[in-house]
């Protein structure tokens, strides 16, 4: 049967339209391509749920346990298949939401090999260490990229970026200094300019209070004695607590104390509790990029 030249060309034209609809992003554990604008989307990890939600996507599955931010509540109804946990898929409930795109945070990541060969995957979220907000911002560029909402993402990141210079402008013009710390299990840790909170430092520009060598996710560990020694000029608290026990943290508590209340920090005002949620849990997300500024503004206020 002989195909004419128009039907040959029909032919290539959609060939082409059907390769052009794929999108390539590259991420910590290679590439995933996967077609624009998937409709059926299964997200693990709190940042990346927080993202996508932001941009409007509306995923089938998600990761749900009791720590979910308030704001990402909505997602704990049967409405949405349970992904697992942040740390373990559950892979027979993925498998059967059919999904075209499967996105995951960090804490996922050891089970990118098997999440492929379900869907096509892609490994969301900055890395700890260094440059938060550059790193994050091209992380929501891969999703504006994937969804087809670049605009929304473009907005978005021009947004918060002038927040962003706000605050280093300030701190570099009226130069101060921090101090981070994180309660969990009644031991203290702090963090520096290569930590999970480096966002103080590097993009905020608040000056360090002591030099901190270890650059791990748990910090080196101090003594409230130490937080006096060094008597930063501002305090900045992780309560890790607030996860485990919620209800029964006892960290405000302990922070008052004769050792802390001789610092500058405390004398002056300048004690502040971090938001969990934005800064441990939800890494990447908008809504927890959002609240990283307002908290980190209370200082310059």
């Amino acid at each position: 049967m002989k195909i004419s030249a128009g039907c040959a060309l029909l032919g290539l034209v959609a060939a082409f339209s059907v390769q052009a609809s794929t999108v390539t992003v590259p991420h910590k554990w290679g590439e995933t391509t996967v077609e624009q604008a998937p409709k059926r989307v299964v997200v693990i990890g709190f940042g990346a749920l927080d993202a996508v939600t932001s941009f409007g996507i509306d995923p089938v599955a998600v990761s749900k346990t009791e720590f979910m931010p308030k704001y990402l509540t909505k997602y704990s109804s049967d409405q949405y298949i349970d992904a697992g946990s942040l740390f373990e898929p559950d892979f027979e409930k993925i498998y059967s939401a059919k999904p075209d795109l499967i996105i995951i945070g960090p804490r996922a990541e050891k089970s990118y090999d098997e999440l492929k060969k379900i869907a096509p995957t892609f490994v969301f979220g900055a890395r700890y260490n260094t440059d938060y907000w550059q790193r994050t911002q091209q992380e929501w560029h891969k999703l504006g990229k994937i969804f087809d909402v670049e605009p929304k993402v473009d907005a978005e990141i021009a947004h918060l970026d002038k927040q962003f210079k706000s605050v280093h402008d300030y701190n570099q013009s009226h130069p101060t200094n921090a101090l981070v710390v994180m309660a969990s299990g009644g031991n203290i840790s702090t963090f520096g300019t290569y930590s999970r909170f480096a966002t103080i430092f590097n993009e905020f520009d608040f000056k360090t209070a002591a030099s901190v060598e270890k650059t791990g996710p748990h910090g080196d560990l101090i003594s409230y004695e130490y937080i006096r020694d060094k008597n930063p000029d501002n305090l900045f608290i992780i309560d890790r607590d607030k996860l485990v026990n919620p209800n029964d943290s006892h960290t405000h508590k302990n922070f008052e104390n004769k050792l802390v209340q001789a610092t500058k920090a405390y004398k002056d005002g300048h004690m502040y509790y971090l938001d969990i949620n934005a800064w441990y849990l939800s890494i990447s997300g908008v809504r927890a990029t959002e609240q990283m500024i307002n908290d980190v503004q209370q200082a310059i206020e």
